[in-house]
């Protein structure tokens, strides 16, 4: 019986041979290796990823796709919101210290789940993440650029990533409104101890007016906390390297 694709849950079902063909090269799974899909629908990638791999966990949250899933010998089946599952325990339960995470990701929710990782990515050895083509244009962006803002800021901070394949429309069943693309995020191995709820608050504030220098947002925000440290305000948010929303974190949060 055929599955119907469920709005509710974001369903685009990948059903093109040559860009899964280009997905699987570019994640280069190998055997034995620990993976989590997110969302493996249709088995479009699970199953030739668990050919090379050998075993595969997979997060669904359609209950009637669980159920397809749960008949694959090779599979195991996380049956739930991936925004409630603990990486941490997945990667104990695999006897790993670190896991791979790929997947087709629901559009409706891709930045939350994306946050929801950054939770836990020290758990994380790499991520290869079918996106919004927007979405990843805003996550690779430059300082500078019309794209470039708080996701690109919270994400860099943290992870080395690529643009690594465009996927059109067409690839979909049902077809998608919009482009999509692939991206591949690297956990840095060293990256600065700070406190991420603060710079994620700062980095929020900075942009929350992003015409305006910011010396009317981040400045008042820095004297309310009677910040006595040297950061130009007299620039636009956009205009703020990745490194500069860092080191400003770290002085206010006492790391600096």
């Amino acid at each position: 019986m055929k599955h119907i694709a469920r709005k509710r849950f974001g369903q685009n079902f990948l059903t093109d041979g040559g860009i899964i063909d280009a997905i699987v090269r570019a994640i280069d799974p190998r055997p034995g290796q620990p993976m989590v899909e997110i969302g493996p629908g249709l088995m479009a990638l699970t199953q030739p990823l668990v050919e090379r791999l050998g075993r595969l966990t997979v997060i669904e949250l359609d209950r009637d796709l669980a159920a397809r899933l749960r008949q694959h010998g090779q599979l195991d089946v996380i049956e739930s919101d991936v925004l409630k599952v603990d990486f941490a325990q997945v990667a104990q339960a695999l006897n790993a210290p670190k896991i791979r995470v790929v997947g087709n990701l629901p559009y409706n929710i891709s930045s939350p789940i994306l946050f929801h990782l950054l939770e836990q990515v020290h758990v994380v050895q790499d991520q290869h993440f079918m996106l919004q083509k927007e979405v990843i244009d805003r996550m690779v962006a430059r300082p500078a650029t019309a794209a470039y803002g708080r996701l690109s800021v919270m994400l860099q901070w943290r992870y080395a990533m690529e643009d690594v394949l465009f996927v059109p429309p067409g690839s979909f069943d049902p077809p998608p409104r919009v482009d999509s693309a692939v991206v591949r995020m690297l956990p840095h191995e060293q990256p600065a101890a700070l406190d991420v709820a603060l710079l994620s608050e700062l980095v929020q504030v900075a942009f929350s007016q992003r015409r305006k220098l910011l010396r009317h947002t981040l400045g008042r925000w820095l004297e309310a906390r009677a910040y006595g440290g040297a950061f130009d305000t007299q620039r636009r948010a956009e205009e703020v390297p990745v490194a500069d929303y860092v080191a400003l974190a770290r002085s206010v949060g006492g790391r600096g």
